[in-house]
């Protein structure tokens, strides 16, 4: 699988073509998205926040998933790098008609577009357009079914290196849904490619995924536990619309054993950061005054997406583009 996702997201000559999961990708790239999304920061600083990077290029939101936050951070990246953004509302195309989504992806290539960024709530739909669909488009994946949210991964890993300045001998602890959390999987492959010393995850076990083990994590079923000494705390949102059955008693059960309180948190290390991927359940997840307390960085998450997403655009259609021109290469040398 990892094999398979590194020769769909790279170039022969290694550069990024897509980004659809941390999957397949090493440490090395997963750097140079950090270090390209540095140099992106000071742009959202400057009064004309543009750079002409991908001037005449289109890139196409479907969001086949409501998400205002995702899609307006992919959207707000794209025109920071002088794009020209299409939006697609998905509940009045074409797809609601009988149009199936092969034909509306061909028919969205067919004027010329240079990359989709794609949210789905089917598993896998962003790898089976990029490798059946449209391959000479770069695809994005902004989130697919439970599987993965890459950018919403490295936008933390951003948001972590600028505090911690290095992943290495940090202990990370993840709570809450993690069974029907996408950025959770992505989070804990990213964490252990960058090095960090230790994963854990916290959480209920009918919140737990079946082999947790398997994603290269410890497990705590007790809070305190899980945030012994740990240097960072990602919170995660309740997955309401993805659970199915009765996994949990009660909100209100779930925040007095799981939710972040100025309390637990003292079980973490002093300068612990606390972050959550949004949009925050306030006396759910985390209590507000640790939301918005000193160790919080979550605003500066927010922030930070805007740059991952320029990297991964400006990153991946630079690949695209690579790509094309050396099979035209080819092609003149073939005749």
């Amino acid at each position: 699988m990892g094999e398979s996702n590194a020769s769909l997201q790279l170039t022969p000559d290694g550069n990024l073509r897509h980004f659809l999961s941390i999957d397949g990708l090493d440490r090395a790239m997963l750097t140079r998205i950090l270090d390209t999304a540095d140099s992106f920061i000071e742009v959202g600083e400057r009064s004309i926040k543009k750079v002409p990077l991908l001037r005449g290029r289109t890139v196409v939101n479907l969001f086949f998933e409501p998400s205002t936050r995702t899609r307006s951070t992919f959207e707000l990246a794209a025109k920071r790098l002088s794009a020209d953004v299409l939006n697609l509302d998905i509940g009045t195309s074409a797809t609601s008609k009988g149009e199936t989504l092969s034909d509306t992806l061909l028919n969205l290539r067919a004027m010329a577009s240079d990359m989709f960024v794609i949210r789905h709530a089917q598993s896998g739909a962003p790898h089976f357009i990029a490798r059946s669909v449209t391959p000479d488009v770069a695809i994005i994946n902004a989130g697919d079914g439970r599987h993965a949210h890459p950018t919403q991964a490295m936008l933390d890993m951003l948001t972590i290196r600028q505090h911690k300045q290095t992943f290495a001998g940090l202990r990370v602890a993840i709570v809450g849904d993690i069974q029907h959390s996408r950025v959770a999987r992505s989070q804990i492959r990213a964490l252990n490619t960058l090095g960090v010393d230790e994963v854990r995850l916290v959480a209920p076990y009918t919140l737990l995924p079946n082999r947790p083990e398997v994603l290269g994590a410890r497990v705590f079923s007790r809070m305190e536990d899980g945030l012994k000494g740990v240097d960072v705390v990602i919170m995660l949102r309740l997955q309401r619309e993805r659970m199915e059955g009765a996994l949990l008693p009660s909100e209100s059960e779930f925040y007095r054993m799981y939710g972040l309180t100025e309390e637990k948190l003292r079980h973490a290390a002093p300068d612990a950061l606390v972050m959550h991927p949004g949009p925050i359940n306030r006396g759910v997840e985390i209590e507000s005054s640790v939301a918005d307390g000193p160790q919080s960085v979550i605003l500066g998450q927010v922030t930070n997406g805007i740059a991952i997403r320029m990297a991964v655009m400006s990153m991946a259609m630079s690949g695209q583009l690579g790509d094309r021109q050396s099979e035209q290469g080819e092609g003149v040398q073939a005749s």
